[in-house]
């Protein structure tokens, strides 16, 4: 359930006119996200990666991105089941720790979210919060339900430091900034090597 509404958010997802704090790597309503935490979890998402003979070019996007896109979510889940007084239980994380989702494996169903192991309870805890806070709206098949959450969703705002690159509305991260070059799809890589 908040998987899905993480898809229709990422396209929801707008920048602030304010600028960045001095060493954060986004800011999420009022809830900074260091580059020295990104740079952790970024660490901690590549060694999961490595371990499952996954590379970092197979996501399509510049891991620093990925990652933070899903910490920013991870933020903004977090702040609106506080918001809403919703908790999450040790044993509904335990359940969820097992459950492999649309992926072979519960291991494989985090890394396609950007949550290495290690970060992996924290990250539940917010989902299992939105995916709560979606049911006591009315559940995902209701029109007021979707209405309802892309509004409070979109109410946090978040803002990414231009050095992680350029965020738009209807694309995502259009650009690597600093620490990240973009992917092409393997078919545009060999249309540009015939060509040249």
């Amino acid at each position: 359930m908040a998987a899905a509404a993480a898809g229709a958010s990422l396209l929801a997802l707008t920048a602030c006119s304010t600028p960045v704090e001095a060493g954060a790597a986004a800011v999420v309503g009022n809830q900074r996200i260091s580059a020295k935490d990104l740079n952790q979890n970024v660490r901690e998402f590549e060694a999961a990666l490595k371990k499952a003979n996954i590379t970092p070019e197979q996501l399509g996007v510049p891991v620093t991105q990925f990652v933070l896109f899903r910490m920013t979510n991870q933020a903004r889940y977090q702040q609106l089941a506080d918001k809403h007084g919703i908790t999450v239980t040790e044993t509904e994380i335990e359940a969820a720790l097992r459950q492999p989702g649309q992926q072979q494996s519960p291991e494989m169903n985090l890394l396609s979210k950007g949550v290495s192991p290690a970060n992996a309870r924290p990250y539940l805890r917010a989902e299992l919060g939105a995916a709560k806070l979606i049911e006591k709206l009315g559940g995902t098949e209701s029109q007021q339900a979707a209405a309802k959450w892309s509004e409070e969703y979109n109410a946090i705002k978040t803002q990414f430091s231009p050095r992680y690159g350029s965020f738009q509305q209807d694309a995502g991260f259009v650009d690597p900034g600093r620490f990240g070059k973009p992917v092409q799809p393997p078919q545009q890589q060999q249309q540009q090597q015939q060509q040249g």
